[in-house]
């Protein structure tokens, strides 16, 4: 006891600030620094803390971690065990100065909860063993049904009675490869025209020379030096974010790396404020190593979050799903409890637990079949029933048509949203998926996404991520070869996807401008629009480049497609190509279509 008593006293030194500012300092030392940092914050007497961190590698284990049940949105609930740990703080500082730290094993890094006035700045985040499976492909037999993978070096897999067991760290292992998707190894990306999909072998062999066999058969089997990764069964492959914040307000991570993380880099949920400024999600050796996933889910997550959000001089890159996703939260009604009162049913698995509103928020009525927002109400009474089910109490009596199957939306908990100056590319899904009804501003960045790099999809469906946009520019921005892999997309994709008992043709996104962009592609969608009322797409330059690496994977379809939308104004676009056809539109969107600029300039009607 001694001894550990010294260690602390050599490690850290803790000291009032002139205001109430406690200040830690944290030395790197050899071992695990979980027990040391973890008694250092506990022992803080004031609620705002000051965490400095020298320069060095800080190694983090879970054996004496923060442990507790969280609930984290789009993640698996349950016992996390966590390093950085804030609950109930008036302000929080941690300088970097580039301290590197590498987690093992299943931890959080950072939670945030019920804080104000967050500031991290310049650390990088890494694991020592990724949650991850990389191989090469070195043979592979469709008509056996078999492919051949030797493992890259730098992770942990192994095989016994029949099965591939990865990541192998402290007992746990994925009970199937699962989520899996080819990669080139030369440009470290997604194969071109490669689908994701999951891997379950009916068998796993071990050869010689560190080879392994699986026997499955595949829809899409790889060519021999793709790269196989993947990424565990859906029940177990997000375990934690690298930060997760939640409930807080005024939040600036500045200079901040992750290199992997157990799920998403960033996660947001009902918090205000929020800055991302010269950070990244990247691969730590992007030029010689051999790894191709940074975070196992999306680069940054924000769930029915306010006030400003901005990300600035950011890089996200090989994430395995979106590089952005801002969107609120439907729920179903499952009960009409009295006059004011209901039961609300959070409709996603990870949903569960998720704070859809608070007393005092006000909230959207969403009556089928019609999908647009109507009766504001607000709430004075929750009561959680359990996870998947929550009592609201509503100030005025409920609406006489609201009933059962009906949606409720977040009304107060939206953000305005802007992204400047960054690049995400190079990964699984859509670099930007935007689901809030105020300002959205996208300008002067670099897309090179899998899939769409803009994807304006309210869903009350499946996902049930809320809703339909109001006021979009995307503009000066340079899109590069997207919409490669995983089925049919567009660089700019609008696209509802409604659940049962909605009205199909509603118009639902409004007032989008897609304008001055630079385009280059190998395919031919650029915009592919549905239900969308004001939508202005001019100034763009866009030019077709095809070569042998790069083949169109959809040569018949258009440049710019419009369906069940009106107020469309389609004119002063440079486009270099060879393009069957330029315009598709449904009879409903011709009927409001321009391809002339408005003589004095003005911009679409409300």
């Amino acid at each position: 006891m001694k001894s550990v008593l010294v260690c602390l006293c050599l490690l850290f030194s803790t000291a009032a600030a002139a205001v109430t500012t406690e200040v830690i300092n944290l030395q790197p030392e050899k071992g695990d620094m979980t027990p040391a940092l973890r008694r250092a914050i506990e022992a803080a007497k004031s609620k705002n803390i000051r965490i400095v961190l020298q320069k060095g590698t800080y190694k983090f284990f879970p054996d004496y971690a923060y442990s507790a049940y969280r609930v984290i949105t789009n993640h698996g609930n349950g016992l996390k065990k966590s390093a950085f740990v804030f609950d109930g703080f008036d302000a929080v500082e941690i300088e970097g100065n580039d301290a590197e730290l590498i987690f093992h094993g299943q931890m959080a890094p950072f939670q945030f909860y019920n804080s104000n006035n967050i500031k991290v700045r310049d650390v990088s985040v890494d694991w020592d063993v990724p949650f991850t499976f990389t191989a090469e492909v070195t043979a592979v037999n469709p008509q056996q049904g078999w492919v051949e993978l030797l493992p890259l070096p730098g992770q942990q897999a192994r095989v016994a009675k029949g099965r591939l067991l990865f990541p192998d760290v402290d007992d746990f292992n994925y009970p199937y490869p699962g989520s899996s998707l080819y990669f080139d190894p030369v440009n470290k990306r997604v194969v071109h025209g490669a689908w994701d999909f999951s891997s379950f072998p009916s068998r796993v062999e071990k050869l010689p020379g560190g080879k392994i066999r699986l026997y499955e058969e595949l829809k899409q089997y790889p060519q021999v030096g793709f790269w196989w990764t993947s990424k565990g069964d859906r029940d177990n492959d997000r375990y934690a974010p690298a930060f997760q914040v939640r409930n807080s307000n005024n939040i600036l991570l500045d200079g901040v790396k992750v290199h992997h993380a157990l799920g998403m880099a960033f996660l947001f949920e009902r918090s205000r404020d929020i800055s991302i400024l010269n950070s990244a999600v990247v691969l730590k050796d992007e030029e010689h190593g051999n790894r191709v996933i940074s975070s196992t889910a999306d680069a940054s997550h924000f769930a029915n979050c306010g006030g400003d959000i901005l990300i600035e001089n950011s890089r996200f890159e090989n994430m395995l799903d979106d590089g952005v996703n801002v969107h609120g939260t439907y729920v179903k009604v499952d009960a009409i409890l009295d006059d004011h009162s209901v039961r609300a049913e959070l409709m996603h698995f990870e949903q569960l637990g998720f704070e859809f509103a608070g007393e005092g928020d006000e909230v959207w009525f969403i009556h089928k079949p019609d999908v647009s927002r109507q009766q504001v109400d607000k709430v004075v009474g929750v009561k959680p029933v359990n996870e998947q089910y929550v009592e609201l109490t509503f100030s005025q009596p409920l609406p006489e048509s609201l009933k059962v199957g009906d949606l409720l939306e977040n009304k107060t908990w939206n953000p305005t949203f802007t992204l400047r100056n960054s690049q995400i590319g190079d990964h699984r899904a859509r670099s930007i998926v935007l689901k809030t009804p105020k300002k959205i501003v996208i300008e002067n960045n670099r897309f090179y996404s899998m899939m769409s790099c803009v994807f304006l999809r309210g869903e009350s469906h499946y996902w049930y991520e809320s809703g339909a946009v109001t006021d979009v520019t995307i503009r000066n921005n340079r899109f590069e070869h997207c919409a490669y892999s995983g089925g049919e997309h567009a660089v700019l994709t609008i696209t509802p996807r409604l659940g049962k008992g909605f009205d199909a043709r509603q118009l639902f996104d409004s007032n989008i401008q897609f304008v001055d962009n630079d385009v280059i592609t190998f395919d031919n969608r650029v915009v592919w629009a549905d239900r969308v009322n004001n939508i202005k797409v001019a100034g763009n330059h866009i030019r077709h480049v095809t070569d042998a690496s790069r083949p169109p994977l959809y040569p018949d379809a258009p440049v710019f497609e419009f369906s069940n939308s009106q107020n469309i104004q389609l004119y002063g676009n440079d486009y270099v190509g060879e393009a069957k056809e330029l315009i598709r539109a449904d009879d409903a969107s011709k009927a409001s279509l321009s391809t002339k600029a408005p003589a004095n300039g003005s911009q679409p009607a409300d």
